[in-house]
């Protein structure tokens, strides 16, 4: 009973810290090149940040934009980690490919070479933002612009939910995909039937993380980042929106509970212990 006890009141206290309003950062690295993604992985025997960086228009096909690479204090290890994109946004890694939604591709990445090895065009893709990968290595791309979901199974692009408006972050659990379209959170089982799981948010959902102790983090780029509560319930953590600082496609740590906000304004990444 002891032992059970106290395994609740650790969840609990777990829960309770993911809700607390996030303070100042614990670092924050500036003289980034258009942040727009944090995605944590382990790398060359160490944990590290990758950060997309646009460094241009976030519709620019101009060859500017690639993958920074932060130790997890903030420093920059390397910032030209990876080179020649057009305007990287969402990051997944399945098998050592890092997989970025760069405006109408998914360009395939070895994280060992560094070199891209396949660039995936998305038929009618307008604005591919955010990239999320299943159990299975199937590869989700979100097109906030068409509102759909296209997906990359065995080396073939096809469109797997459409009618998502504003369709951009995106988590997976298991086969189960979930998408923050607008200002609605849902979850599109494998067979494709959409269930919401939270509506309401001030803004357009851009990042969503599922987070220790439960529930899930979500930023919306005007500014805002809630934690979503098990039942659905949205408690707002950060709201930036008067000082004009956006919070784009944020990164987490499930072992640190950190949670990585990118942010346009001073071409930043911040770290915040939730």
């Amino acid at each position: 009973m002891k032992v059970y006890l106290g395994a609740c009141l650790l969840a609990l206290a777990v829960n309770a810290m993911a809700v607390g309003a996030l303070q100042k950062p614990s670092w924050e690295t500036l003289s980034l090149r258009t942040p727009e993604s944090v995605l944590v992985h382990p790398l060359e025997g160490r944990k590290v940040l990758l950060v997309s960086e646009i460094e241009g228009g976030s519709s620019d096909a101009d060859g500017a934009g690639g993958i920074a690479m932060l130790a997890l204090d903030g420093a920059v290890i390397e910032q030209n980690f990876v080179r020649g994109l057009n305007a990287p946004k969402g990051m997944a890694v399945f098998a050592d490919t890092l997989y970025v939604a760069d405006i109408t591709e998914l360009v395939a990445i070895d994280l060992g070479s560094r070199e891209v090895v396949a660039r995936y065009p998305v038929a009618e893709a307008v604005f591919l933002n955010d990239v999320a990968v299943d159990v299975k290595g199937v590869v989700y791309v979100s097109d906030t612009r068409t509102g759909k979901v296209h997906r990359l199974v065995n080396g073939n692009i096809d469109l797997y939910r459409e009618g998502l408006a504003d369709a951009n972050g995106l988590y997976t659990e298991g086969t189960d995909l979930y998408v923050g379209a607008g200002t609605q959170l849902l979850r599109v089982a494998a067979e494709g039937t959409a269930t919401l799981i939270a509506e309401g948010f001030a803004e357009n959902i851009d990042g969503v993380e599922a987070i220790k102790g439960g529930g899930f983090i979500v930023s919306c780029w005007a500014g805002l980042v809630y934690h979503v509560d098990t039942d659905g319930t949205l408690n707002l953590l950060l709201d930036r929106r008067s000082e004009k600082v956006n919070t784009a496609d944020i990164g987490y740590d499930h072992e640190t509970h950190t949670l990585y906000i990118p942010s346009f304004h001073g071409n930043s990444v911040g770290a915040y212990p939730l």
